[in-house]
């Protein structure tokens, strides 16, 4: 489904990413490790669109996505893709429930359906309670949950995480993995991980391994 090949990127002299390539197939979850500087993040933001590589191809569902700019690669990326960091990027003026409908909205998806899809994320993800609370009154469990469901409101083809649970305490990152794999079976939603838990690394599909801006092992 997501097919990567030879990607290069460097910022001035250094260069971080050294001809990098992976496969991606639908349903799987996938975790990306290695030690810091190894070119994780940076992999995984040029994968979601969020940054140019310097030469390489990518290839979403068949689509090469890596040509697309401006506004189509806009569209392209809040419609096929889901994105959960380890900051949850929560908007503090709206509500648990606007949160989440945001990236449904800015698809121009209709206003009820977008709302409805919302609150059964929020009810699977145990938030059905929560609907209404701004970000400030929820706890940082609570708050990653809720990037979760706003990153899979418009049903996307992949959702990238970076750090998903970096900046949570064990027994809410535990829960956090858990969920991953039940949106997994309950929605075939496939995942692409950067973590440095070798636990939800573990618990993956398959794990690959970077180390100085190329894959190993």
């Amino acid at each position: 489904m997501l097919v990567a090949q030879n990607l290069t990127k460097s910022y001035g002299s250094l260069q971080v990413l050294k001809g990098v390539g992976l496969t991606v197939h639908r349903g799987e979850i996938v975790s990306i490790v290695g030690s810091s500087g190894a070119g994780k993040s940076t992999l995984l933001h040029i994968l979601g669109t969020l940054d140019s590589a310097d030469g390489g191809e990518i290839n979403l569902q068949e689509r090469r996505i890596d040509q697309l700019k401006g506004k189509k690669l806009a569209s392209f990326r809040n419609i096929h893709m889901g994105f959960v960091f380890q900051f949850h990027h929560l908007l503090p003026e709206f509500t648990a429930l606007e949160n989440v409908c945001i990236p449904g909205w800015l698809a121009k998806r209709k206003k009820k359906e977008v709302e409805e899809k919302a609150v059964e994320l929020l009810g699977l993800l145990g938030l059905k309670e929560r609907l209404d609370n701004k970000p400030n009154a929820l706890s940082g469990g609570e708050q990653q949950r809720v990037a979760v469901a706003r990153a899979l409101i418009n049903k996307p083809d992949i959702v990238f995480a970076d750090e998903p649970t970096g900046n949570l305490d064990s027994q809410n990152a535990k829960e956090l993995h858990e969920l991953f794999f039940r949106l997994r079976d309950t929605y075939k939603q496939t995942f692409l991980i950067v973590t440095h838990n070798e636990e939800l690394a573990r618990m993956s599909d398959r794990v690959l391994h970077m180390r100085d801006g190329k894959m190993v092992g």
